[in-house]
């Protein structure tokens, strides 16, 4: 039975390879007449050198074929051979690669060969059916006080990350990849400056840390497609072990990077620029790419997509679009980096839209009061500091100023200081003391 069902796909197979010649270079873009190809797969060129460079099919031109290089072109001319492999990129998944730092097409970066045993898996796939997501029903803990609190997220839940840059993105991310308690995390530099890649590895991340994690790279220098791909790759490997049953987090630093690269190929492409530069393709490819992750009947991947805001703009279209397809946004405030909080969480521009669903009443009791001494403290925070209040003349307005320094305390959070979802819950009701009933 087994050899029928060899000799059938051996029948199957395409034993022809197919070639086409470069006809000319534009900034990112290759032409080239043949070979036969579809949209999304991956061909070899053959330069002058006899090495091969890899490159996608982005588009047609006509009869001409459209292609972007994973790497930097070189040695590339006039009359070089394009080889079809008639496949879409994939990469080698599986236990092996956890500890492991790799770039966007899967090799390691350490020069290291990869472990045996991995399987190949395509980097493109379909988010799951809607009807087959199961409801997000359990929380996850963060291991940051005022995340596993004030913002409670679930397993599967995705979430926005909010800052302009130096206000304390990446740290946070790895306080979450060492303290949360999902059993991996597939994290995803994207656009990085080189230098700040071994610093997030070594400093933010540490030993603890990579021990169960997979890296993925792709650095400001590399080309576009790269940068992309990187995406790609680390929401197809968070899929992988979905699969296999795991809850995982993934974690991208950063989802506007990825915007931009993509913005490069769509203006390379021909596509007409609209809202702020951006191409019509940006705003089809992120909702596609982020509703990948999130549950599915066999595990979950936790998703935290960090956007870098321009000019602390939340309302800004890479931002906006975002926002309105995550189920969750939590927001870094530079005025209260200056101020020395630590993370420089606003609570109050920030929402976890499953909390309700996933936290018992007296959570979410204590959740509101918490909410409601900081907001009652930031609209008197005027009339307070000019010394215009008198107090006894707001009950809340007391209750604030007796209770904004506790709070403050506790939604700092040093960057090594371990804290449960319970222990942080315990901490929350002390400072509170009787104001919940």
């Amino acid at each position: 039975m087994n050899i029928v069902n060899y000799l059938k796909e051996i029948d199957r197979i395409d034993t022809y390879k197919r070639y086409g010649k470069i006809q000319r270079v534009i900034g990112l873009m290759i032409e080239s007449q043949g070979p036969e190809a579809s949209i999304g797969d991956v061909c070899f060129i053959h330069t002058k050198s006899k090495s091969k460079i890899l490159a996608e099919v982005v588009g047609f031109n006509e009869q001409k074929v459209l292609l972007m290089p994973y790497t930097v072109i070189k040695e590339i001319g006039p009359g070089c051979l394009v080889e079809a492999t008639d496949q879409p990129l994939t990469v080698k998944v599986g236990r092996g690669l956890i500890g492991k730092v790799i770039d966007s097409v899967g090799n390691s970066l350490d020069g290291m060969t990869l472990p045996k045993g991995l399987t190949s898996y395509p980097t493109e796939q379909s988010p799951p059916n809607p009807l087959a997501r199961p409801r997000i029903l359990e929380p996850i803990q963060i291991g940051v006080r005022s995340i596993d609190t004030l913002l409670t997220i679930g397993k599967g839940q995705r979430v926005g990350i909010f800052a302009g840059s130096g206000v304390g993105k990446s740290t946070l991310l790895g306080m979450i990849a060492r303290n949360s308690d999902a059993d991996i995390n597939v994290i995803a530099l994207i656009g990085e400056r080189g230098r700040e890649v071994r610093e997030f590895i070594e400093k933010d991340l540490g030993e603890e840390g990579l021990k169960r994690s997979i890296i993925v790279v792709a650095t400001s220098d590399q080309p576009a497609l790269m940068r992309i791909k990187g995406a790609y790759t680390a929401t197809a490997i968070s899929e992988y072990f979905r699969d296999q049953g795991y809850n995982v987090n993934l974690m991208m630093d950063s989802v506007t990077r990825v915007a931009m690269a993509q913005r490069e190929i769509g203006l390379a492409t021909g596509e007409p620029p609209t809202t702020k530069g951006y191409p019509p393709s940006v705003f089809a490819i992120l909702p596609k790419l982020l509703e990948r992750t999130g549950t599915s009947d066999k595990g979950t991947i936790t998703a935290f997509y960090t956007v870098l805001v321009d000019g602390d703009d939340l309302n800004e279209p890479i931002a906006d679009t975002v926002r309105g397809i995550l189920d969750g946004h939590i927001v870094l405030d530079r005025k209260l980096a200056e101020q020395g909080q630590f993370p420089a969480i606003n609570v109050l521009k920030s929402v976890s839209r499953v909390m309700p669903q996933i936290t018992v009443p007296r959570d979410q009791q204590l959740a509101q009061v918490a909410r409601s001494v900081l907001s009652t403290y930031e609209e008197s925070y005027e009339l307070i500091q000019i010394g215009a209040y008198k107090r006894g003349a707001s009950k809340e307005i007391d209750q604030s100023i007796l209770l904004h320094p506790k709070m403050i305390n506790f939604l700092k959070q040093d960057v090594d200081e371990q804290v449960s979802r319970e222990q942080a819950l315990q901490q929350l009701e002390n400072v509170i003391g009787g104001s919940v009933g």
